[in-house]
């Protein structure tokens, strides 16, 4: 197995949605052992601890929740990211979705540093495809994607170091996207695998096309995975439940190929509101998922006691 410095990056956002919790999401992963199972496999672990939002002289507006925090977030996680892929593979422990539009931020000037094209695959059963002025509800945890593919509306928000063009995303897991939304993605194409398709025909088949572009781009992956990827059934502790998620085993699959592959740059832990959860039983299986992602065997993994 590759060893890897991996650098965990807490993001305790909370400032993408109204409904509050996922600012407890880092902590959470700290007392689920995310530290500790990762070390276990081998691979040097420094937490850098928490983020804080960057000051920034911005009002508020009447439609966007929170838009100067957001904005205050997404500068500050630019920054932490380009500094922590300097020294290793950063994880960083959300915090909301919203954080994304930092993170992969910096991640796009990580990777114009280093002269390799960013690839972005979203685990995810919402697209988060919206634009300020297209968001319905006005909470920007549905618009990190559209801001980092340089769609139009953002003048709030940092000016990218590069984009990241929409046929370089890939997303797996879908089943709640607005048309408007669907439409934009498929004309620009990007790799769309809702849960239908992977119903029929498996979670292996679409990931594996998706990295084999990436590998014979000769790029680098970020991989951002929402908790409502996976079924409410067996990860409760999200705000957004959409039912008809990601089975435990399929979500362990995924991880896998992902660490085969040898191409994963970056990974975002989002949307865990531990308020919601049940014993921790989500928090534990996210720390599971991303030590499959550093090299976990499935013969490997743990028996938790809840």
């Amino acid at each position: 197995m590759d060893i890897k410095d991996i650098i965990l990056v807490g993001a305790p956002m909370d400032a993408g949605k109204r409904s509050q919790g996922c600012r407890m999401g880092p902590d959470a992963y700290r007392v689920a052992g995310l530290q500790k199972a990762l070390t276990d496999l081998g691979h040097t672990v420094t937490d850098a601890g928490d983020v804080r939002p960057d000051d920034v002289d911005l009002s508020e507006d009447p439609h966007l929740f929170a838009l100067p925090e957001c904005v205050g977030w997404t500068r500050a996680l630019s920054e932490a990211a380009q500094n922590a892929a300097k020294h290793g593979l950063p994880i960083f422990m959300g915090g909301d979705h919203a954080l994304s539009m930092g993170t992969v931020a910096g991640m796009t000037a990580h990777a114009q540093r280093i002269e390799r094209p960013l690839f972005v695959l979203w685990l995810d059963a919402h697209s988060d495809f919206h634009t300020p002025s297209s968001t319905d509800s006005g909470n920007l945890h549905g618009t990190p994607v559209a801001y980092f593919t340089g769609q139009p509306g953002f003048d709030a928000f940092p000016p990218l170091p590069s984009v990241v063009p929409t046929n370089r995303v890939g997303m797996i897991g879908l089943r709640s996207v607005d048309p408007a939304e669907r439409a934009v993605l498929e004309q620009d194409h990007a790799m769309l695998a809702d849960m239908r398709s992977i119903d029929e025909h498996g979670i292996k088949a679409p990931l594996l096309a998706f990295l084999e572009r990436v590998r014979a781009e000769n790029g680098i992956l970020h991989v951002s995975l929402d908790v409502d990827f996976l079924d409410p059934a067996i990860a409760p502790a999200v705000g957004t439940t959409v039912p008809g998620g990601a089975t435990e085993r399929e979500a362990h699959l995924a991880m896998e190929l992902l660490h085969e592959s040898g191409l994963v740059c970056s990974l975002d832990l989002v949307e865990l509101n531990p308020f919601l959860d049940e014993r921790g039983r989500t928090a534990k299986l996210m720390v599971d998922l991303a030590a499959s992602l550093l090299g976990r065997r499935i013969f490997d993994r743990p028996t938790w006691s809840f």
